[in-house]
């Protein structure tokens, strides 16, 4: 009979980077253990963020198997798979949602391996350790989101309620090249793309992408006043320190895609992609100056580019956004898991749950079929 068993880590540190990615961690860039470091060691998770690191580490025999990224969440904030009406009704009816366990990588609609283990019993152990920790610790519940499917069916299996949302991502189904993609679009969305991309080109400046040492301390700089600009807009305040990019660079920079829009040799706009073994994961844009299209051809077209030269098989360009239907991102289903502590709420949740799966489904048929690839072969 082999031993398993799971403990928890207040800190990524606290575990050897190898033991950590080799439980295979290493194939989506965000699960890392160079990034949630950057995260913990940079100050953007942790004391006063309302995300405090408890990894769950299992171990067969004696040796690391799996390991899973968690933390204590006391507010449901960066985590774009939205249960804020769970916590106001749980609240309204005298529970105490708060603090509740989350399964994910802290600030990124990024699908993705969150049971991080070669074993499905191991994958079990960790999901069973999960509701274990919500009560022995008085919790609400626990969350894995952004999970694979595979996870998802698991987590069914050991009681886990399963949750469907949506993202729009493209897929690279073995084309040459940009105008290759373009072909298989109705007459009308390809013309509108290519137009598209002439005015954005028109800025008066240049477009660079960089990787690697092609990225300067310099271009961080600048891209930290471009994430200032639109997180400040969008959540009130930014969630990642300027110090996580400067740790982003020196553990990370060949995993990093920068596109950068220059005019008179200075950046005006930006945007940062994420490299994986078989994806580009599109992450934050920004920009101090205002040009028609420009985000349209950093954020998608740029990456189609760089999907396509180098054959990786598809392009996430984040969450929500029906605008990029029209540019070749067709919906793709992403997936959680929910465990509640309190059996009212459960049974609350789960028909929620129920109904809302049907509604995903339906509108991501409706969406699909509004898609701009054409129809029949002769609509060119």
């Amino acid at each position: 009979m082999s031993e398993l068993s799971v403990s928890v880590l207040p800190g990524i540190l606290g575990i050897d980077a190898a033991l950590w990615d080799g439980c295979g961690a290493q194939a989506n860039p965000f699960t890392t253990h160079r990034f949630l470091a950057a995260l913990e060691q940079s100050g953007s998770v942790g004391e006063g963020t309302g995300w405090h690191p408890s990894h769950l580490v299992a171990r067969l025999d004696g040796r690391v198997a799996g390991v899973a990224p968690c933390y204590l969440k006391t507010h449901s904030q960066g985590e774009y798979i939205f249960d804020h009406a769970w916590a106001q009704a749980f609240e309204r009816a005298g529970g105490q949602y708060y603090p509740k366990l989350q399964c994910a990588v802290p600030f990124t609609p990024v699908t993705g391996p969150r049971l991080i283990s070669a074993f499905p019993e191991v994958q079990a152990a960790l999901l069973q350790a999960m509701a274990q920790v919500v009560r022995q610790s008085g919790l609400s519940g626990a969350h894995v989101t952004f999970c694979t499917e595979a996870e998802a069916e698991l987590g069914r299996g050991v009681g886990f309620l399963t949750r469907a949302s949506e993202q729009f991502h493209w897929q690279n189904d073995g084309y040459a090249s940009f105008d290759d993609f373009l072909a298989q679009l109705s007459s009308r969305k390809r013309k509108a793309i290519r137009k598209e991309r002439e005015r954005a080109q028109a800025f008066g400046g240049t477009i660079r992408s960089l990787r690697g040492d092609e990225i300067l301390p310099a271009h961080w700089d600048a891209f930290w006043h471009f994430y200032q600009d639109t997180g400040s807009r969008k959540w009130g305040r930014p969630y990642l320190t300027r110090d996580f990019f400067d740790r982003l660079h020196d553990t990370m920079r060949d995993d990093c895609l920068l596109v950068l829009a220059e005019r008179d040799g200075r950046p005006v706009a930006g945007a940062l992609n994420l490299l994986g073994r078989d994806a580009i994961y599109g992450r934050y844009w920004g920009c101090i100056e205002d040009h028609p299209f420009l985000h349209f051809e950093l954020c998608y077209h740029r990456a189609i580019d760089w999907a396509i030269a180098h054959g990786l098989s598809r392009v996430e360009a984040g969450a929500q956004g029906e605008h990029k239907l029209a540019r070749g991102y067709l919906p793709s289903q992403t997936h959680s898991l929910h465990w509640l502590s309190d059996q009212g709420l459960h049974d609350a949740i789960d028909d929620y749950l129920q109904r809302e799966r049907r509604a995903v489904r339906e509108e991501m048929e409706v969406l699909t079929e509004m898609g701009p690839f054409r129809r029949t072969p002769r609509d060119t």
